[in-house]
């Protein structure tokens, strides 16, 4: 991912998958594209949650809590 939107959601009531899909609506709605890929805090990802929506969910450190850092991912030349 070369580019990405910073999202911030902190609402303790709504989980990790809803916070995502909210996220990803928005994004397509600002770009025209659906992201696929989203960095969260370590803290933030169940070990089972790899996914939302289609959306495939990596820990970074970079990223702060209750931020996410959503994109397209491009796949890597060779």
């Amino acid at each position: 991912m070369r580019t990405g939107m910073l999202w911030f959601d902190n609402d303790p009531k709504t989980d990790l998958p809803t916070k995502v899909t909210r996220a990803a609506a928005y994004y397509q709605k600002k770009y025209g594209c659906v992201p696929n890929l989203c960095f969260v805090h370590p803290s933030m990802l169940e070990v089972q949650a790899r996914k939302a929506d289609g959306i495939e969910l990596r820990p970074s450190r970079q990223v702060l809590p209750n931020h996410f850092w959503l994109g397209v991912n491009e796949p890597t030349a060779v």
